[in-house]
């Protein structure tokens, strides 16, 4: 099978392409986008961190510009998405519910939500429950009033929020909506009233197929060892499953100039790389991206793709982090060129970048700090907080972006 070659940095921009990073919107997004992007990436990660705009949102807004968030609650409200732990606790298109059942009638695998056993030391508990929503409606884990006095991380839940969130992982809940970002349970069978698992559910070697195929289409350019992260799959050898989806044309083989190992390109990437070939496929995006942007979440492609060694400091002790507690990559024209610590302070209209720092090799050029004032401005404007502030950057490159 002859191979397609490619620099690093056209791999780079076809990555870009897939996750719908590689050049800005040219329009203003409508609801239908929202849904849209979600389905091109396949899933979006859900964090409640909120020193800027939660997760989910910011992925949003790297590729649509400004939008309504309301538009992604009332996605979920309305059935087109759904929660489940797929990369970790994502919003997930709601065609792709059969992928994750599996996860729900075997949840053994689960780590430390270990729901088999929860559910059997607490049955009478979670039966009364169950009986209660069905009998009351929704119910959100701030509706049960602690007993205790307690409170605290995951760890001291009250035995109610651990109900749920083990009827959750066990497909008995579901996530009807959001409000003020918390969750609000109902019955699977009210939030998903046509599923059937008798006549709808797919084989567990279907389901994988079906998510090692999203996986390469969201990431455009995959190699064996990257594809398992996205779903979380088991670790394993995906080699021979690549070659038999480009045996079958879904895939295109490929290397990258330099590498060791074959690479794949999503067959649905064919007019990229048509324009890679004519030496027409150009990177102008410039995005601040969420610590849990797809691009960014696995750290190991991450490193090996764009060169950018990032790990999330928000769960590291203050007097250990290098760079600060919610740091964001810096996308520029196709590459992680920097990262910033920052806070949006909404009552007071300002959004503050506590630092700023570039990569290694990065030049900082009039045309990199125009790019980042532009972003970092539109970024500042989306979240109410239109006064820029840049505490530390390289350089005069604060004075350049307050300027």
């Amino acid at each position: 099978m002859s191979s397609l070659h490619l620099s690093l940095q056209q791999a780079r921009h076809l990555q870009l392409a897939a996750q719908g990073l590689l050049t800005p919107p040219r329009r203003k997004a409508d609801k239908a986008d929202v849904l849209a992007a979600i389905r091109r990436m396949a899933l979006l990660q859900i964090d409640t961190i909120h020193v800027v705009a939660r997760s989910p949102y910011l992925v949003l807004h790297s590729r649509l510009g400004r939008y309504d968030t309301a538009w992604l609650d009332q996605l979920l409200a309305e059935g087109s998405v759904f929660e489940y732990w797929a990369h970790e606790a994502c919003f997930v298109p709601t065609e792709d519910y059969g992928l994750l059942r599996h996860r729900m009638l075997n949840p053994d695998a689960m780590g430390w939500k270990n729901p088999p056993r929860w559910l059997e030391q607490h049955r009478a508990d979670i039966d009364a429950l169950i009986e209660g929503i069905h009998a009351n409606g929704p119910v959100r884990s701030a509706d049960f009033e602690r007993k205790d006095g307690k409170g605290g991380g995951w760890w001291d839940w009250k035995p109610e929020k651990r109900h749920l969130e083990v009827l959750f992982t066990l497909g008995r809940v579901m996530v009807k909506e959001r409000r003020n970002f918390q969750r609000v349970y109902d019955l699977a069978e009210r939030v998903l009233p046509g599923w059937d698992d008798a006549r709808d559910l797919p084989t567990a070697e279907q389901a994988q197929w079906r998510m090692l195929r999203n996986s390469c289409r969201a990431l455009g350019v995959v190699k064996a060892g990257w594809v398992a992260d996205y779903y979380r799959l088991k670790r394993g050898r995906y080699d021979a499953m690549l070659h038999q989806l480009a045996d079958a044309g879904e895939l295109i083989p490929a290397r990258i100039d330099g590498w060791q190992h074959d690479v794949f390109i999503d067959a649905g990437l064919a007019p990229q790389l048509e324009q890679v070939a004519a030496g027409e496929l150009k990177a102008s995006a410039t995005a601040i991206l969420s610590p849990f942007d797809p691009l960014v979440w696995d750290r190991k492609r991450a490193s090996e793709l764009f060169d950018f060694d990032y790990r999330i400091e928000c769960y590291t002790p203050a007097p250990k982090r290098q760079y600060g507690y919610f740091v964001l990559p810096i996308l520029n024209r196709g590459k992680l060129v920097g990262r910033l610590d920052a806070k949006a302070h909404r009552a007071q209209g300002v959004f503050e970048v506590k630092a700023l720092y570039l990569e290694a090799g990065v030049r900082h050029s009039a045309r990199l700090a125009a790019d980042l004032k532009a972003a970092l401005q539109k970024l500042a404007d989306w979240h109410g907080a239109p006064r820029l502030h840049v505490a530390r950057a390289p350089g005069n490159l604060a004075a350049e972006l307050m300027a």
